[in-house]
């Protein structure tokens, strides 16, 4: 069965994502003995069976190509239009996963509008000459919640407060049986959307990720990466990475920062500070690796000592997710299937208060709504009373 697809859209993505026409072949034609060519792709009439292929490559829906409407390629579309390289290299899962919350974020902005609310950015822009930890301390008071040991409690806490300063927070999940997963724990884009990956093993990662972000929304600075704590003692950090490390580091410090400060080697001798770098840690949900990190770029544990330190760490991480996969591998085995629901992404309260209201105003229906908040139709009265 052949059918009329617009060219324009598949070319669209292939520049928006940054993937060349033999990656694209490559991958629709895998498993196939008769391969695809790129005549039968960029024809006016396609077989439908190819265009499946082609969307099992973007998850776009077969829609998309259908539409008629050439799509619009310009900076307000897209950040892949308004920068051309970000700290991490991207695969096409990353891409995906951003495109997606691009594509929500201007959606919700016209939901927004339509509803007579204002999603603007309350903050003002500071500038990479601003000293860190001054803004950091500053904001601090704004956004820090009230301390709970529990890090997921913690976690949604603090996209609360963000959303009581129109700093839009969203999550997503990646299952452990997911094909594409993506390689980036999360970005910024303007005016005011951060996104993060969940951490299934940890929270403290996540949260860190978080005040991350927000460090480059602080600076008006869009960006998308995959953090690397071993990265940020290395002396050729760019300044803008240099400034929201910085910036993390003191935000989630707190009144503990005289303690590291008063540190003066962490050493074998000392067990490496093991006992009050713990204690710091839990009191902060600043992580023990990111700690020594700190330690190494204040030249207050040797490089190589650091290395022992974070191999050990790793090891345990590693084991800690080994077990894990055994224990999966185990169950599946023995046919047994785990209790409770799927893991769902945290919903800051700023999208449900915003998809509320453009419901009350008629803008969104029963579907629509389920739809936005990813909910299922029996929750829908959950969120909306």
């Amino acid at each position: 069965m052949n059918i009329i697809q617009n060219i324009s859209r598949l070319s669209y993505l292939l520049r928006l994502y940054n993937v060349s026409f033999e990656e694209l072949l490559s991958n629709i034609n895998e498993g196939l003995k008769k391969p695809i060519t790129k005549e039968e792709v960029f024809s006016n009439e396609i077989k439908l069976s190819h265009l499946k292929r082609i969307d099992k490559f973007f998850n776009k829906g077969l829609h998309y190509y259908l539409d008629p409407k050439a799509p619009e390629e310009s900076k307000e579309a897209s950040i892949f239009f308004r920068k051309q390289s970000f700290n991490s290299e991207l695969n096409i899962g990353a891409k995906k996963i951003v495109n997606h919350f691009e594509e929500f974020k201007i959606s919700l902005s016209a939901i927004a509008k339509l509803a007579d609310l204002e999603l603007n950015r309350l903050f003002p822009v500071y500038r990479i000459t601003d000293n860190p930890q001054t803004v950091a301390e500053e904001i601090r008071k704004l956004l820090y919640p009230s301390f709970t040991n529990n890090l997921k409690d913690f976690l949604k806490s603090l996209i609360s407060r963000c959303a009581e300063h129109n700093i839009l927070v969203f999550e997503f999940v990646e299952y452990w049986n997911q094909k594409e997963k993506s390689n980036i724990d999360g970005f910024f884009l303007g005016p005011n959307v951060i996104v993060l990956k969940r951490q299934q093993l940890s929270f403290r990662r996540e949260i860190f990720t978080l005040i991350h972000e927000l460090a480059h929304f602080i600076l008006n600075e869009e960006e998308i990466e995959k953090l690397e704590y071993q990265n940020m003692a290395k002396k050729d950090l760019s300044r803008i990475e240099r400034w929201c490390n910085d910036f993390s580091y003191y935000f989630l410090i707190g009144k503990y920062i005289k303690e590291i400060e008063d540190i003066e080697k962490a050493e074998p001798q000392n067990d490496y500070k093991l006992d009050l770098i713990e204690k710091i840690s839990k009191e902060t949900h600043l992580s023990q690796i990111a700690l020594f990190t700190r330690l190494l770029y204040q030249n207050k544990i040797s490089q190589s000592d650091y290395d022992k330190v974070k191999n050990d760490f790793d090891e345990r991480f590693k084991e800690k997710q080994k077990e894990e996969e055994r224990l999966k591998e185990h169950e599946k085995e023995l046919g047994i299937k785990r209790k409770g629901a799927a893991p769902q992404a945290i919903k800051s309260p700023l999208l449900i208060s915003t998809i509320q209201t453009a419901f009350y105003e008629g803008i969104l229906n029963e579907y629509e709504v389920c739809k936005r908040l990813n909910i299922k139709p029996e929750k829908f009265n959950e969120y909306i009373q």
